[in-house]
């Protein structure tokens, strides 16, 4: 939603660097028999939902975990929860920002946090006998962070200095002017002008994330999903003794859940000395992640522009030889409110009207054919083969847990799933296409140095 940096801290020790030995869940065939949802334990830890998943590794643990915070986003509360999260590692109210980092460093463990619109998010990894003090020094740092002056005027000029890089970035600004057609300030994926952004940004105190934090921090829809070197039992006790009294805030998120798209058309944005431009493309969509329609729309999306044997890169770039780049996929869409096609082309000012004149043409086509049973086949092995090697880390395993809870669907699930996008047909991925997919309600937006005309 906003065009601010990212919003992930991190403590790291080299000993627990991401696709290190220690990361990687082995696959026994004895395993592997056994469907996932049936090796997850669930608990409730007071507030908290824990999944966790025992793993034949050593020692190591990963884990990643939520919360909803709910902010009104109508009233740019996305900066502010922002800025919250940037500070939630720069010390609490019982140890600084040198402590802390101490404290992972010293046991190889790593923390993070990110913001997700409507919710905060966390993720880490420590050795086994180290989780219990790292799940306390979670607690410490979402419960009671210092929220410093100092800190905050260096977090709000971190975010500062995004946007100002945004503003000169010509895929940053060509995505949003294409979101700002299809959706409202109130929407999770409205990306704010920059300058409107800069202005909202630099009206906030350290006090208004004080009061941020106390009204959209706790435990509500709190979920910590682990996987790794565990014992289930103890460790949803270690986490009902961390956070399981996290009282729930009790504050309703205001959003919009629809999309409120302008008439179809072209917005641009001049960007000095910039060779190539960025164009987006894309409408609305009335589907959420839990539609009936989500899986096969996603498969045909996937064989428009999902990979480099797609219909895009093969036509606009292989044919036509007029991009290096482009692709199209399913964007911003959850169970809480939906999204949009999005396709994404880099161009050269000699090659910008042909290049979209093509581009269009060949989403024109798609809808109007439809996928061929080949191309079902071949997306069907890519997108379920990606997906088991998702699962292959305790850090994949991690994440898969709590995105399928945090969309509220069944363990069974993430067994089902490449089952569902092997039984999807030709007819219902063709059918799905033609019911969603509109060339005509087509906007687009393109920024970077405009070719003059005549």
């Amino acid at each position: 939603m906003s065009n601010a940096v990212p919003t992930g801290s991190s403590a790291t020790s080299a000993s627990a660097s991401p696709g290190s030995p220690s990361s990687v869940s082995p696959s026994p065939v004895t395993e592997a028999r056994v469907p996932l949802s049936e090796r997850v334990a669930v608990h409730d830890a007071g507030h908290a939902r824990v999944l966790a998943l025992p793993t034949p590794i050593d020692d190591v643990v990963s884990f990643r975990g939520s919360f909803w915070t709910a902010p009104d986003l109508g009233a740019g509360e996305e900066l502010l929860q922002t800025l919250t999260v940037l500070l939630l590692d720069k010390g609490t109210q019982a140890r600084d920002r040198f402590a802390v980092a101490e404290a992972l460093e010293d046991r190889g463990a790593q923390l993070s946090f990110y913001s997700d619109d409507l919710r905060v998010g966390f993720s880490g990894r420590a050795l086994r006998d180290d989780l219990p003090a790292v799940l306390d020094l979670l607690a410490e740092q979402l419960r009671t962070p210092l929220l410093d002056v100092g800190e905050f005027a260096k977090a709000q000029a971190q975010v500062a200095a995004g946007i100002r890089r945004s503003m000169d970035a010509t895929g940053s600004q060509a995505a949003g002017l294409l979101n700002r057609r299809l959706y409202g300030p109130a929407h999770p994926n409205y990306m704010a002008e920059p300058a409107d952004e800069l202005a909202t940004l630099e009206a906030y105190t350290v006090d208004d994330v004080r009061a941020y934090h106390a009204a959209h921090f706790g435990g509500t829809k709190l979920r910590l999903a682990l996987a790794g070197d565990l014992d289930p039992a103890q460790v949803a006790q270690r986490v009902e003794a961390a956070l399981g009294d996290w009282a729930p805030h009790g504050t309703e998120a205001r959003y919009d859940h629809d999309a409120a798209p302008t008439t179809p058309g072209t917005a641009t944005r001049v960007i000095a000395d910039k060779q190539n431009l960025d164009v987006r493309i894309g409408h609305p969509l009335a589907l959420r992640r839990d539609h009936d329609d989500f899986l096969a729309l996603y498969l045909g999306v996937y064989v428009l522009g999902g990979n480099f044997s797609a219909r895009l890169m093969s036509h606009v770039r292989d044919d036509l030889g007029l991009t290096y780049g482009i692709g199209a996929q399913l964007a911003g869409i959850a169970v809480e409110h939906d999204g949009h096609l999005l396709t994404r082309v880099t161009l050269s000012g000699p090659n910008l009207e042909r290049g979209i004149e093509a581009t269009l043409g060949e989403i024109r086509r798609f809808v109007e054919d439809g996928i061929t049973s080949d191309e079902l086949a071949e997306k069907q092995t890519t997108i379920a083969g990606t997906y088991a090697v998702g699962l292959g880390t305790t850090r994949g395993l991690a994440t898969s847990l709590l995105v399928n809870a945090e969309r509220g669907f069944d363990l069974a699930y993430l067994d089902q799933y490449p089952d569902r996008i092997h039984a999807l047909t030709l007819d219902e991925v063709n059918a799905a296409i033609h019911r969603h997919l509109d060339p005509d309600a087509l906007h687009v937006g393109i920024a970077g140095t405009l070719p003059e005309v005549g």
